[in-house]
């Protein structure tokens, strides 16, 4: 890194010219690239041997760069969504309009969306693009809360390893939103960083009617 450059403009820089970086979130280390690079998205999932048909989520450091980035969503989703974000979890959404395919693997209809709790990420709060990001191992490896733990064949590959430090180290709680703009229904379809009753007091809060 130059002297003078922020990891923020880093990371930019090297998203913009196709790289993939290994970079902090704000539950595990995570692997990141340009969401609509398609050479870089196959390098991606290359590096973590995970097939080009399985999903990876979108991640925004900005709620409402996500909103811009997705106008159809509705009301009662935007609710719950700034009643999560940011945060630790993935959020899956209606994707009626196919956007960032890429990431979508063989199911475009649905969305997977991270906006993480940037309390916990400042050195990358200044990043104004979306990135395609998924956990910094090898598929079905375990998720690594340190960079010692990242295997070395993918920092060696990468072009960018941002170090934050021990990291909490449990990755995401995955939200199934795709049924609540019309009936309400949400869903965990893995547990993880935000605990279930955070979860439903915060859902509630957002107008929720029934839980899942």
């Amino acid at each position: 890194m130059g002297w003078g450059v922020s990891d923020a403009e880093e990371f930019e820089r090297c998203l913009a010219a196709g790289g993939v970086v290994v970079f902090p979130a704000d539950t595990v280390y995570g692997l990141a690239c340009d969401p609509e690079d398609r050479l870089a998205v196959e390098r991606l999932y290359l590096l973590k041997r995970r097939p080009l048909g399985k999903p990876s989520a979108v991640m925004f450091f900005d709620l409402e760069q996500a909103f811009a980035a997705l106008p159809e969503v509705g009301g009662r989703t935007k609710a719950a969504m700034r009643a999560l974000l940011p945060g630790a979890v993935t959020l899956l959404l209606a994707n009626p309009a196919g956007r960032f395919a890429l990431a979508c693997g063989d199911d475009r209809a649905t969305l997977g969306l991270r906006v993480p709790g940037l309390a916990a990420l400042e050195r990358l709060a200044g990043v104004r693009r979306p990135v395609l990001q998924s956990s910094a191992n090898r598929a079905g490896g375990p998720d690594p809360r340190r960079i010692a733990d990242v295997p070395e064949l993918l920092k060696a590959a990468a072009d960018l390893v941002i170090d934050a430090g021990e990291l909490p180290g449990t990755p995401s709680t995955v939200v199934d939103l795709r049924r609540y703009e019309d009936a309400g229904r949400w869903a965990v379809l893995r547990p993880g960083a935000l605990p279930a009753a955070e979860l439903e007091r915060a859902l509630a809060g957002a107008g929720d009617r029934g839980g899942h």
